[in-house]
C-alpha cells in the first residue's frame, strides 16, 4: 500500500508541477507584454534579441516557473500529509 501511495503521490506531484508551470508561463508572458509593450522573446539565443532582453527574460521566466513548480509540489505534499498522516516515502528521512 505504501508503494502505491508513493507512486500516486509522485504522479500527483508531477502533474501539479506541470500545471503550475503552464500557468506561470502564461502569467509571465502576459506580464512581460504589459511591462515592455512587446511579446516575450521566442528564442533568447537568437542574435536579433538584445542581450539585456534575453538575460532578463531567462531570469524572470526561470524564476517564475521554478517558484510555481516548487509551491505546487509543496501543496501536493501538504495534501498528501493531510490525507495519510505521514510524508510520502521519498520525502521521509530514511527514504522509505
Amino acid at each position: 500500500m505504501a508503494e502505491g501511495g508513493s507512486k500516486a503521490f509522485g504522479a500527483f506531484s508531477v502533474a501539479s508541477a506541470l500545471v503550475a508551470a503552464a500557468f506561470a508561463k502564461k502569467a509571465i508572458d502576459k506580464t512581460w507584454t504589459v511591462a515592455t509593450g512587446k511579446n516575450p522573446p521566442e528564442n533568447p539565443a537568437d542574435p536579433d534579441v538584445e542581450i539585456w532582453e534575453a538575460v532578463t527574460w531567462a531570469v524572470v521566466s526561470g524564476m517564475a516557473v521554478g517558484l510555481a513548480r516548487m509551491l505546487a509540489q509543496r501543496r501536493a505534499t501538504s495534501y498528501y500529509v493531510r490525507s495519510t498522516g505521514h510524508l510520502p516515502g521519498q520525502l521521509q528521512p530514511d527514504g522509505k
